[in-house]
């Protein structure tokens, strides 16, 4: 088997092993932000609290699959639900 005709053996394997992973689920999450709060703090909250976050109103939100980010997105409204519009997408290299 020369070079070529052993990539395409390859590509095909990778292709094959691609179809058997579209179909399992895996979990996105959007993260608006963070915030640190004591434990005193914590048990103060009510329904009426607002707890400020680590983010600037405006900015892009995290999108984390299966808690790793792999973009950046805004908040748009999808009918009567919340969506996020993806705006950047964070490359495998730069993933955490």
């Amino acid at each position: 088997m020369n070079d070529m005709s052993g990539g395409f053996a390859i590509d095909a394997a990778v292709a094959a092993n691609l179809r058997l992973l579209q179909g399992v689920d895996v979990k996105l999450t959007v993260e608006i932000g963070s915030t640190t709060l004591s434990l005193r703090e914590l048990l103060a909250l009510g329904e009426s609290s607002v707890i400020e976050l680590d983010r600037k109103a405006g900015e892009l939100l995290d999108v984390l699959v299966n808690g790793t980010l792999i973009g950046r997105g805004e908040v748009v409204t999808v009918g009567e639900r919340y969506g996020v519009k993806m705006t950047e997408l964070v490359s495998p290299e730069k993933r955490g």
